[in-house]
């Protein structure tokens, strides 16, 4: 019998899978931090950019997936992340909003801000996106100052606000720990890796591709500089546990214990992390190996869901606070009710067909790899 625990279950493990598919596809982010810096003329320019132009919508659509999947799921943290950390995710969608609207105007007619004033915005989305987006979820592990009324939630209180934010800074505090710094670059870095590997497989280019391999080896060294300092931190420090009342305590390495306590968790994470590293190790091996990304690109995936699941399984708090510790919200107190659960649970079964589709377009697109000739002759292009 599907028990309310077991959709609770469920859904966070759908967060975790949109979470992970988010990561993955913020390589279009990564890519484009290169376009001034990789891309030494202007046809070399054009690659880059309609090679992640063929991409963004996909990335997107994901992000809007993965705030709907939350609201419609774990209501309480929706209103009170979005509600209360609002500049956090404001910055977040201006800086994808101005991603969508620099693709389509950069070569518009009439656009009097100037070609490379959009190619710039495209560069501020694939360094600000990734990093505000690792810091929103490094909270996750480090708390936000937030207080949820309780009682505002069993009918009988007088006020309608449920949470409200401790801070005066609305989401901005994040910028003070720096450990939110380490998952914020990390991402940056994680982006940039998989967008140099994407631009391996997808651009058929002889000159770029040795320039694209000595990048590829800075950034992702950069990346596992800040992702193993943010690791070996979250593992040791104090977490946030959650006992069967449903009473929030501090505890020295929840996260570390989790990982011991879960250990299906930890296999997918550790099997992640390996396909992170081999995907980026054959190209410098061998510079034709063109299907890091596909490596890579799985790896991320189940590596983030794996840190979705250490901090929302295992009698921990997915978002602790830290202006009143019995205020952090857990997958049993912030979830929506059982009926709305299980009749998105039924909904959410079409979520194979949907991806089959994606992957359907995905290889439609990239049959062919980009290359100067063809974008001389393509009739749309960014």
């Amino acid at each position: 019998m599907i028990t309310y625990e077991f959709l609770q279950i469920y859904w966070w493990c759908l967060i975790a899978l949109l979470g992970g598919l988010l990561v993955f596809l913020l390589f279009v982010q990564g890519a484009n931090s290169f376009i001034f810096s990789l891309a030494h003329n202007e046809p070399e320019r054009e690659l880059i950019i309609n090679s992640t132009g063929r991409k963004w919508e996909f990335t997107f659509t994901t992000l809007v997936t993965f705030g709907g999947a939350f609201f419609a799921s774990f209501p309480l943290f929706y209103s009170t992340s979005f509600g209360g950390a609002y500049w956090v995710w404001m910055l977040i969608l201006i800086s994808f909003v101005l991603q969508a609207v620099s693709y389509e105007y950069q070569k518009k007619p009439g656009n009097t801000l100037g070609r490379d004033t959009f190619r710039t915005f495209l560069v501020l989305n694939g360094v600000l996106g990734p990093l505000l987006l690792g810091m929103a979820v490094a909270t996750f592990f480090t708390g936000s100052p937030f207080i949820v009324e309780h009682n505002a939630m069993d009918g009988t209180g007088l006020t309608p606000v449920i949470s409200r934010w401790a801070g005066a800074w609305n989401g901005l505090e994040a910028v003070a720990n720096p450990v939110n710094w380490l998952l914020g670059f990390a991402v940056v870095f994680l982006s940039r890796t998989n967008g140099l590997l994407y631009m391996l497989n997808n651009i058929n280019d002889a000159a770029m591709r040795p320039r694209i391999v000595k990048a590829l080896r800075v950034n992702a060294g950069l990346f596992l500089v800040f992702f193993l300092s943010f690791l070996g931190i979250i593992l040791f420090a104090e977490g946030f546990a959650v006992d069967a009342e449903g009473v929030v305590s501090r505890e020295s390495a929840k996260i570390g214990h989790n990982l011991l306590a879960l250990p299906l968790v930890t296999v997918v994470f550790l099997i992640g992390v390996v396909l992170v590293l081999v995907g980026i190790g054959l190209p410098v091996v061998k510079q034709k190996l063109r299907i890091g990304i596909w490596f890579s690109g799985v790896g991320t995936v189940l590596a983030v869901m794996a840190l979705f699941m250490l901090v929302g399984f295992g009698g921990t708090s997915y978002y602790p606070s830290t202006a009143d510790l019995q205020s952090s919200l857990t997958l049993r107190n912030s979830c929506s009710s059982e009926f709305t659960l299980r009749t998105m649970a039924w909904v959410s079964l079409l979520i194979p067909f949907v991806l089959a589709y994606i992957a359907y377009c995905w290889h439609a697109i990239d049959k062919k790899r980009l290359d100067k000739a063809e974008l001389a002759t393509e009739e749309h292009k960014y």
